[in-house]
């Protein structure tokens, strides 16, 4: 619930003596395990994995209050009739505004499978060496419902994986009450999802993980979740691949003191209005600008609907940090990794150059990072809490694996076994070594 908390946003100088600590403790976020949560999701799992439908069918009835309570697992089973329908029925600026943001995410992905193609060489003996690229079988989509129900998910994590070449994408989306979003619904149609089951929650992860009798187990689960579906998520992962666990939203916002206030105000709004937990902060090495900023922040407050939310996301995480100069920004960027990172300055490819570690990089004032979460065409599905130091966007890698392949000429075998067998013989391996040595032809 949120709390009734008066703005007040902190200020950080980069000069001060504890200033690193103070960064430390801005950033420090641990997902807290809830005991409750996690022996619940347990027993979900268990039951899903032992009675399948029948587990699947009962918890969907109780957590989504189904009216009249569903006798069969029939009826969450959306055919693609229905997508079609809920896609005509779109008003025609959000079909339009959905066609064109999914267009856009499709020709931005099929750059990346280009690049993704496998590769092979011929070695002089004839030994042929290379990887193959080859996509998943099937994935699972899992799509949050009720309040929190966003067609735009829906293509980010859809499209990439029919780009990949996966010929079977389940979506699984809960409908609290029975209620359907309908443009859910139309973004899972023209993203080309195959199946669509209207079941949400722990016992949704265990059907696509485990199989039931009508939902087939799945190679790989993407998709944000609440805290049960997170949970799932990870006790599952190694029976099947998972996208990541990903935490608050950030956004972290450089500037050079350049751009009207109230851009980056509302910049910072866009990523503290999703929940209390979100981080927002700037940096800029201009003090009478920030000042600007914080002016904004309290001007532009009142006129936002998620006014409540953003006051506890901004005052309990967020930042406005005054640094020396915009290469200081930069290091200190790269140490952060936002999920979000903006550049607004007026020559934002100079500072790009630095930066090492962030989700996604919207470079120069007019690339708002609103404009990245629906239509840009680059994946909004990125890593947080400081995981863009190893992790990337979700994009048509996750869906594809690779296969090293070798073909080994008998000229080769000459060679490599010798090799082979040695290194073998000195693991204690002797039928490694024997297999290898087998091959090699006595000179006569």
């Amino acid at each position: 619930m949120t709390r009734n908390v008066e703005l007040r946003v902190r200020k950080l100088d980069s000069t001060a003596a504890d200033f690193k600590q103070q960064l430390t403790r801005l950033l420090a976020f641990e997902a807290e395990t809830d005991d409750a949560i996690e022996s619940a999701v347990a027993r979900i799992l268990a039951d899903v994995k032992a009675r399948g439908d029948a587990a699947v069918l009962e918890y969907t009835n109780k957590f989504d209050r189904i009216p009249n309570g569903a006798t069969s697992m029939a009826a969450f089973d959306l055919g693609q009739d229905e997508l079609q329908a809920a896609l005509a029925a779109l008003p025609a600026a959000q079909r339009a505004a959905l066609q064109t943001a999914a267009d856009r995410i499709r020709v931005f992905h099929e750059r990346q499978k280009q690049e993704l193609n496998g590769f092979t060489y011929t070695e002089p003996d004839g030994t042929v060496l290379g990887q193959r690229v080859t996509p998943l079988d099937r994935v699972g989509i899992y799509v949050p419902g009720g309040k929190a129900a966003y067609p735009s998910s829906v293509l980010m994590n859809a499209i990439p994986a029919r780009v990949a070449g996966v010929k079977d994408i389940v979506m699984v989306v809960p409908t609290p009450d029975g209620v359907k979003n309908q443009m859910v619904l139309a973004a899972a149609a023209i993203a080309g999802v195959t199946r669509v089951i209207t079941i949400g929650g722990a016992q949704a992860v265990a059907a696509l993980a485990y199989g039931t009798e009508i939902i087939p187990a799945v190679d790989k689960i993407v998709g944000p979740g609440n805290a049960y579906v997170a949970a799932a998520k990870r006790r599952v992962f190694g029976t099947v691949g998972i996208d990541m666990i990903a935490g608050p939203s950030e956004i972290l916002v450089l500037c050079d003191g350049t751009t009207d206030p109230d851009w980056v105000a509302m910049d910072l709004f866009s990523q503290a209005e999703h929940d209390e937990l979100a981080q927002a902060i700037l940096l800029c090495p201009d003090a009478d600008y920030i000042a600007q900023v914080e002016a904004s922040i309290h001007k532009l407050l009142p006129t936002m609907p998620r006014k409540d939310t953003i006051t506890t996301s901004m005052t309990d995480r967020g930042a406005l940090i005054k640094v020396r100069d915009m290469e200081e920004a930069c290091e200190i960027a790269n140490d952060i990794a936002a999920e979000h990172l903006e550049i607004s300055a007026a020559e934002p490819q100079q500072w790009a150059d630095r930066i090492r570690h962030a989700g996604a990089m919207f470079l120069g004032r007019f690339s708002s990072e609103s404009l990245g979460d629906y239509c840009c065409g680059p994946n909004h599905v990125l890593p947080t809490s400081r995981t863009a130091r190893f992790s990337s966007p979700l994009g048509v890698y996750d869906f594809q694996k690779r296969s090293s392949v070798l073909f080994v000429s008998e000229a080769g075998a000459q060679t490599l076994g010798k090799v082979a067998a040695e290194l073998a013989y000195g693991e204690g391996l002797q039928a490694h070594a024997r297999s290898a040595e087998l091959r090699i032809q006595e000179k006569s």
